[in-house]
């Protein structure tokens, strides 16, 4: 079952990964590298050096889902970020994007309307 929503957080690993690393191998770059639990609710994101496979390791209460995603053309285009970070956070909207091929780098959010924060 695909269970990636919204209102979950993404993590993309900014390094190129091995694809042949499977759930333990991810697990590993998330805990030793990332410094990050695999089991917190977060979606980790991994990208190879050709840009052009995709891997989402993603824990779901008792055990790992891995999504895997190979382009038969074309690559994967990363957001611009800082070269010594070793992820970065996206949105669900940003994860989808980059999933789907849509070029996010001239790409700006606009203004609209939130209710006021009510903290009295």
């Amino acid at each position: 079952m695909f269970t990636l929503s919204s209102t979950q957080k993404f993590h993309l690993y900014t390094q190129p990964t091995d694809m042949r690393k499977s759930f333990d191998g991810l697990s590993g770059l998330v805990q030793e590298i990332m410094e990050i639990s695999p089991t917190h609710r977060f979606v980790f994101v991994f990208i190879n050096k050709r840009r052009d496979k995709v891997k989402l390791l993603h824990w779901v209460g008792a055990g790992f889902n891995l999504y895997y995603k190979r382009l038969e053309e074309g690559t994967f285009e990363l957001p611009k970020y800082d070269l010594s970070h070793c992820s970065i956070e996206l949105n669900y909207t940003q994860m989808v994007m980059l999933i789907d091929g849509v070029s996010i780098v001239n790409i700006h959010k606009r203004k609209r309307y939130s209710l006021p924060n009510k903290n009295v």
